[in-house]
């Protein structure tokens, strides 16, 4: 039988989820969880159905890459009915790339379009804080900037979305959700991908396991300040633009002010608007050729300092 979680705990994810869903109180408001079968996923479930009772339904994402993924969907199946929550398995196909990459698309695809249409108000995943310092640390191994080390949002809106996807649980320790199903009566399903060496998140997992040094929590904190300051450079960069930024036709004038973050920025931003977004790397080359008066193109862009300003314009079709 399934016992409800602590209650000392519930009222804690309460709090955690009010603070990020406007709509936590309304009476109305469904919240969809997604539900994979292991701990975190399971601790979120249970954590949901005791704090918003009737307001929950639940999918499972069959990503069919394992035999044994139909009856891993079945067996959450069998969990939300004795919890009297509405559950629904969803089969992906995976388009090309890299199989994580594939999955991660497919998967939030059909769970959102899936939330859409019964009638949900927002989509929680079950992302926790040691996700955070796994993401925190592999982004600074890739010399990711601002935005991506701020890592794992705890409210986001993916494109072409109508429903926000939650993250309530990105104060909370790994070890906590596992302890909270166990106590709870709950059997879960270890995902064979989180042990798989293929990954990188494997080996940032296993370092933060190995080295004991690594405050987790900290880390995760870490992150959430990291989201601040992009919040507060995303503010910046707003004012900029619609400040320094004029619309000439076909063509962007930007008349460079403010720190050199902000006008790398700006350009990456003219860049997406005009052609396709370009990589950090091409854009900070082409930023410090402009500042030298040159020129140069990007992502089916050209860009030129002319008289104190940066012009933008798509890229001429080549002739012959």
């Amino acid at each position: 039988m399934t016992r409800p979680p602590d209650p000392a705990l519930a009222a804690r994810f309460a709090g955690d989820l009010a603070a990020i869903w406007p709509e936590h109180g309304t009476p109305e408001a469904r919240l969809a969880v997604a539900v994979s079968g292991g701990p975190d996923s399971m601790a979120l479930l249970l954590l949901a159905a005791a704090t918003l009772p009737g307001r929950i339904m639940a999918a499972t994402v069959d990503h069919r890459l394992r035999p044994e993924s139909g009856a891993e969907g079945r067996a959450v199946g069998h969990h939300c009915a004795r919890l009297g929550i509405p559950h629904a398995v969803l089969p992906v196909t995976l388009g090309r790339g890299s199989v994580q990459a594939a999955a991660r698309r497919a998967r939030y695809a059909a769970l959102l379009e899936w939330a859409r249409a019964s009638g949900a108000k927002a989509m929680a995943t079950a992302h926790h804080a040691d996700d955070q310092a796994e993401t925190l640390l592999l982004r600074l191994n890739r010399g990711s900037g601002v935005a991506g080390l701020a890592g794992v949002r705890p409210v986001v809106q993916l494109a072409g979305a109508e429903l926000p996807v939650l993250r309530p649980l990105l104060g909370w320790r790994k070890r906590v959700l596992e302890d909270l199903c166990e106590q709870c009566g709950v059997v879960t399903v270890p995902d064979p991908a989180n042990s798989d060496p293929r990954h990188d998140r494997t080996a940032a997992r296993a370092l933060l396991r190995r080295e004991p040094w690594f405050d987790v929590a900290a880390l995760a904190r870490s992150a959430g300040h990291l989201a601040e300051a992009e919040e507060a450079l995303a503010a910046v960069e707003e004012d900029c633009w619609q400040k320094h930024v004029r619309h000439d036709g076909g063509q962007l004038h930007y008349r460079p002010s403010g720190p050199r973050l902000i006008r790398l920025r700006i350009l990456q931003r003219i860049i997406a608007a005009l052609g396709t977004p370009a990589r950090g790397s091409a854009a900070a080359a082409l930023l410090a050729r402009l500042e030298r008066g040159g020129k140069g193109n990007l992502g089916g862009v050209e860009v030129a300092a002319h008289a104190g300003e940066w012009i933008a314009r798509p890229e001429r079709p080549r002739s012959g």
